[in-house]
């Protein structure tokens, strides 16, 4: 099975590599991967049975779509990307930052200006490309993708947005990978958004990558909105250095099947991470989240919140992990997963699990899965609210945690609307 699915697509992606000026070491990654992937273990996901999901389909790395934004479609000159399907449409830096060394720029135009720099990082910090068969098929077939370095001691106060389009007006797998890399004491926020456009079947294997040096300190915020037809492989991960810091806020808002992969590495001592999610499931979805922090090194913390909440006959499945390696004295790790069920053909599990290999740490965990509390809508309708207007406010303020984290007023907007939007349908 190997040797057929090398020998089928390794002219492809030879020539795909060599068509987007790819350096030497990226080809390399590309065949070393497509050697594994059907050899590698689907990856685990507890209490999912997803792996008859249609997520390895070949991409046509040859054909990109001519996908024209419409004429009337404004912009703010603020530091953005938004592509569409493999194209970048949008790319603006303002020169200030050029000035001070940020580069934020499509994938390909960086493996070709900055090699070096990407290969420092790119699947070899935070993720594995042989780590599984979903990760070494990405490595071996990535069609489009982001990268963002900021350089030594920059801080940036605004957000650096990027908008990835799926194209899904023809059949097409999307396979996107963004790196973000930020270095040495750099300090800023990066922001994205995924949605969907068409209506026609399809895969999404996204990796988001996010490194950060010593005393860095990395804000992500995501909303996630692919469409019913698109079945999906989220894999976030972040790996941390000595006093670096990567916070996430992550609203999984599809509509069609979901894995999700949200996981940091705690490796330098100092080191923290906060993970934030909110989902909702309705319809006959089926999403599978699975939320890990590993401290490594000492003194490290890491803090898991995941709300969700169920309507219809879906079903979501949130894995929390806290794993506290030997050797990381003073660690901290924390979880809480909540499930609201709206419906009573919904099935929600919320499945805490902390492994802890050492003694001089401190960790704990909260998960339920119920419905509305009573006492919270009594309260609210005894002051004139109506029933369902007083359920939304209680769901509201339940995925509050993570709408409040999110740094931009119209993504916070846009996600509220969102949410509002899947409850009355």
């Amino acid at each position: 099975m190997q040797e057929v699915m090398y020998k089928e697509n390794f002219g492809m992606v030879q020539q795909f590599s060599a068509q987007m000026g790819e350096p030497e070491w990226m080809l390399r990654l590309r065949k070393t991967a497509l050697k594994r992937v059907d050899d590698l273990d689907w990856p685990v996901f507890e209490r999912v049975n997803y792996k008859r999901w249609p997520l390895i389909e070949i991409p046509e790395l040859t054909t990109f779509e001519g996908f024209i934004l419409p004429e009337d479609q404004e912009y703010a000159q603020t530091p953005q990307i938004v592509q569409v399907g493999h194209q970048t449409m949008v790319e603006f830096l303002p020169q200030k930052y050029k000035d001070q060394g940020v580069i934020f720029t499509d994938i390909f135009t960086a493996l070709r200006e900055y090699p070096d720099l990407v290969e420092e990082c790119y699947m070899n910090r935070a993720v594995n490309p042989n780590e599984d068969k979903l990760t070494a098929f990405h490595a071996a077939f990535m069609t489009s993708g982001v990268f963002l370095y900021v350089p030594k001691h920059v801080v940036i106060e605004e957000p650096l947005e990027a908008t990835f389009v799926q194209n899904s007006l023809h059949k097409n797998s999307w396979i996107k990978h963004v790196l973000v890399y930020a270095d040495s004491y750099s300090s800023f926020t990066y922001v994205e958004k995924y949605e969907t456009v068409g209506t026609e079947k399809g895969s999404a294997n996204i990796i988001v990558e996010v490194v950060a040096k010593p005393g860095a300190t990395v804000k992500v915020s995501a909303v996630d909105q692919l469409g019913e037809q698109t079945t999906a492989y989220l894999n976030r991960r972040g790996h941390t250095d000595k006093d670096a810091s990567i916070d996430w806020a992550v609203g999984v808002m599809n509509t069609g099947n979901v894995i999700a992969d949200f996981d940091t590495d705690l490796v330098g001592e100092g080191s923290s991470s906060e993970v934030k999610v909110v989902a909702i499931s309705m319809g006959n979805q089926i999403q599978g989240i699975d939320t890990r922090v590993t401290n490594f090194g000492r003194h490290t913390t890491g803090h898991i919140l995941q709300h969700g909440v169920i309507l219809d006959k879906s079903t979501l499945t949130f894995n929390g992990i806290g794993h506290i390696l030997k050797g990381a004295k003073g660690a901290d790790a924390q979880q809480e997963s909540r499930i609201l069920m709206l419906s009573e053909h919904a099935r929600g599990d919320a499945n805490p699990i902390l492994l802890i290999d050492e003694n001089d740490v401190t960790a704990g965990h909260a998960a339920s899965v119920g419905r509305v509390d009573p006492e919270e809508l009594y309260y609210l309708m005894s002051r004139g609210i109506p029933r369902q207007e007083a359920e939304r406010l209680v769901i509201r303020g339940f995925l509050g945690a993570v709408i409040t984290a999110i740094p931009l007023k119209a993504m916070r907007t846009e996600l509220v609307e969102t949410i509002e939007r899947k409850l009355s349908e």
